[in-house]
């Protein structure tokens, strides 16, 4: 809506349900959670405010994150396509079919031999090669192993969730463009200058927290949602009480209700949950 809205304001509403993305949102550039966003979450805890995580990340890379900030509901994982209940039970599946995905890789690897595309699908994470460094710097950064093989071998009829390709910005940008002219019923966006997701079309984050407020009981009316990448857009635009980070580009910052006074990497997240919770 508006960059100038930094801060929140206070109307004394309890959310009754905080989502947030992941990286670059509770966790810092260094990927941690700092020890002020963890006291954040454990107020939450307290006020009996389930903090829920939205990422792109697979459910096997959110879980020593979820144990730091203490959460114990859903989880809204590969960016809406997979939701799993804190027992792992499934809430939502939007895979792609197993014949398209082998279109897209071979697409891609035809169009865009420059970029490493990575495959995922339920709790596996498939590459060609693990020595390719942009494979490896992922495997450090999300702390989960890939595996090496074609799709054929590692996913069935059931198909996959997300294929992750990552490069150069400028080949980012054109493979956002050229992947979604070719494959139109598939979501294409760029999460990050050098990452690119592509997954089925009907994937949403906001189909994602939305299976969770049915779950919990709630509505997005009474949700709160912090965010900073452009597959949070639709995500800040859904809940009316919505912060982009201080660290996002502007059009994501352009899309929320507010912005926090403070980046990621200065605890912009917990400061802003911790004044709406009227703790200083």
């Amino acid at each position: 809506m508006a960059d100038a809205l930094c801060g929140a304001p206070d109307d004394g509403a309890l959310p009754s349900v905080v989502f947030s993305d992941v990286d670059g949102t509770v966790l810092n550039a260094a990927h941690r959670v700092s020890p002020r966003t963890a006291a954040a979450a454990r107020e939450l805890a307290a006020r009996g405010v389930p903090l829920v995580l939205v990422s792109a990340r697979m459910p096997e890379a959110l879980e020593e994150i979820r144990r730091e900030l203490g959460c114990s509901g859903p989880t809204v994982c590969y960016s809406g396509a997979y939701v799993i209940d804190a027992a792992g039970e499934e809430l939502l599946s939007r895979p792609i079919a197993l014949g398209c995905a082998l279109e897209v890789r071979d697409h891609v690897a035809c169009e865009f031999p420059e970029l490493c595309c990575m495959a995922y699908g339920y709790h596996t994470w498939v590459t060609t090669d693990r020595r390719d460094p942009r494979v490896a710097r992922e495997e450090r950064i999300v702390g989960v192993e890939s595996v090496e093989g074609a799709l054929e071998e590692h996913f069935s009829e059931r198909g996959l969730h997300k294929f992750l390709l990552v490069g150069e910005p400028d080949a980012i940008e054109r493979a956002e463009r050229e992947v979604g002219r070719a494959f139109p019923g598939l979501s294409v966006v760029r999460s990050s200058p050098i990452l690119c997701e592509v997954m089925d079309g009907r994937v949403s984050k906001t189909e994602g927290i939305g299976v969770v407020c049915e779950r919990l009981g709630t509505s997005l009316e009474d949700a709160v949602a912090f965010g900073d990448g452009r597959n949070d857009i639709d995500m800040l635009r859904a809940v009316p009480r919505s912060w982009a980070m201080a660290n996002a580009p502007a059009e994501v910052r352009a899309a929320a209700a507010y912005v926090t006074a403070l980046d990621n990497d200065h605890d912009g997240l917990a400061e802003t949950v911790l004044a709406l919770l009227g703790v200083a």
